[in-house]
């Protein structure tokens, strides 16, 4: 008990230190530090439980913030960091729920103000869009896993001639060599003859196409429906340039929509050592 009121003390100048420069604070309270503290009775219970939410909550939003917020590229984020991200936004979500639900219960009480819930109800919201922006981006990790899968499949049956292709696939075997300069002339003349950039979905190497045992380098995914007027003009663009293209107009062996068009030749087979 003395190591406990001696622990405590030091919790109450680390905390009513009013400027850092002025005296040397001991170091705030850690984890095994408060559970001592608690077994002791010199704490309630609930600040325990308190600061391991904390705990679990900045651990949370590391997550976030590199698959999120942070400079992954989609093509980086595999679909083991997506599943990351989702349980995490969704456990902030749910943190902050229960604090709502437990803060109206004492507003019911009487034990709180209702204007207590409004700084939790703003955090609720703010988690709520969170989450629904990392919903928005697994959807679109979906969408690109099946587009690579449909790669995949297509890939199985390359050796075949283009006449036995039947849709939902198209496919042009361009003579030209397709590059990242022509992709920069490509975007260029899509954004002036529509006034929007090119919706390319993976350029290049991505985290699906690799998990897939698929080569992606040199090729590109573009997020138009082929008999789209964007797709139509890009089909032409590229038959009238030589430049070989798959247009993939729906499902694909079970697969689902994941309708695009694959810039280039087809995706190959990972070697050992490739990208």
């Amino acid at each position: 008990m003395h190591r406990a009121a001696t622990m405590l003390a030091a919790l109450a100048c680390w905390a009513q230190a009013a400027d850092p420069l002025a005296i040397v604070r001991p170091l705030p309270p850690t984890q095994a530090t408060l559970a001592e503290l608690v077994a002791a009775g010199a704490l309630p219970r609930s600040l325990l439980e308190r600061q391991g939410q904390d705990e679990a909550d900045r651990a949370d939003e590391a997550v976030l913030r590199r698959t999120l917020y942070g400079t992954l590229a989609l093509e980086e984020l595999s679909e083991e960091l997506g599943r990351q991200m989702l349980s995490a936004a969704e456990r902030r979500f749910a943190r902050r729920q229960a604090r709502v639900d437990a803060a109206k219960k004492l507003v019911e009480e009487g034990a709180l103000p209702r204007l207590a819930l409004t700084p939790l109800l703003e955090e609720l919201d703010r988690a709520r869009r969170e989450l629904d922006l990392a919903r928005g981006r697994i959807r679109l990790l979906e969408e690109l896993a099946e587009m690579a899968r449909a790669e995949a499949t297509e890939a199985s049956v390359s050796s075949f001639p283009p006449a036995a292709l039947a849709p939902p696939i198209e496919r042009f075997d361009g003579p030209a060599a397709f590059h990242g300069g022509l992709l920069r002339v490509l975007a260029l003349d899509f954004e002036l003859h529509f006034g929007r950039s090119l919706p390319i979905s993976a350029n290049g190497a991505t985290a699906l196409h690799r998990a897939l045992g698929l080569d992606h380098r040199g090729r590109v995914d573009v997020a138009l429906h082929p008999d789209s007027p964007e797709g139509v003009w890009l089909r032409e663009y590229l038959r009238q340039r030589g430049i070989p293209y798959y247009a993939f107009r729906g499902p694909v062996r079970g697969r689902s929509t994941g309708a695009h068009i694959h810039i280039g030749p087809p995706s190959e087979p990972l070697r050992a050592g490739g990208g």
